[in-house]
């Protein structure tokens, strides 16, 4: 599903986002990635969603070779993957209903699958009541949830959530995460990026953990100190 071989990613600036990174993440697998600030998280999510490219090595996700796309190839790499992240860019001006169907409008899906899949996304997050609020009228949490049913809505291989609980509370953070370890095993390859030791400590799942750059663990059910 995801590969890297030897990935390293040099900014013009010199700063060294990540440093001979091979590992692989299999398809329908539950994966955090942490570390602390400038540890390579965002770097490692990039190179996935080919907003950076490797300056040596090789990255690929889903049958892509990430490291020398063709640019006609990108947006198609790209409808294969959801993304979440923490300040839910949701548009404030449409509903939680229109913010969703918005991402299928993107991929030019036809107006009956927009009206089949949508109400399906938000009930899948438990917000099927709140489909005409605005997002000025939800919760962190709730708007959060939208975010979800819409990087959900077009059925991604790979959901990626880039420090998704950062702005919610303990119980809230936790809500989400359940919300995602069902997506998972629904069948959808999750990678979550975040700093939140209770989580993965609590989620038990696989924890890849990156140091200045480098993998220096990669624990099948680890903890955010993997001394366990």
């Amino acid at each position: 599903m995801i590969r890297f071989v030897d990935a390293t990613k040099i900014y013009s600036n010199g700063v060294v986002g990540l440093k001979n990174v091979t590992v692989k993440i299999d398809k329908g697998e539950f994966v955090f990635i942490i570390g602390a600030s400038g540890s390579g998280k965002s770097t490692f999510l990039k190179l996935i969603m080919h907003e950076e490219t490797p300056t040596e090595g090789e990255v690929y996700v889903n049958g892509y070779s990430v490291h020398n796309m063709p640019k006609s190839e990108v947006p198609y790499l790209r409808r294969s993957l959801g993304i979440v992240f923490q300040d839910f860019r949701l548009l404030p001006n449409k509903t939680a209903y229109d913010n969703v169907a918005f991402a299928m409008q993107i991929v030019e899906a036809l107006p009956r699958e927009i009206r089949r899949q949508v109400p399906l996304a938000l009930g899948l997050v438990g917000l099927s009541k709140k489909a005409k609020a605005y997002p000025s009228q939800l919760s962190g949490g709730e708007q959060q949830r939208v975010a979800l049913a819409r990087a959900l809505v077009n059925n991604p291989a790979v959901l990626i959530a880039d420090e998704p609980t950062g702005n919610l509370d303990p119980k809230t953070s936790m809500e989400i995460m359940e919300l995602l370890d069902e997506i998972n095993q629904r069948g959808t390859t999750v990678i979550v990026a975040t700093h939140e030791k209770s989580i993965v400590d609590a989620m038990k799942k696989r924890v890849i953990t990156l140091d200045r750059g480098e993998l220096i663990s990669d624990v099948k059910k680890g903890s955010y100190t993997n001394e366990d």
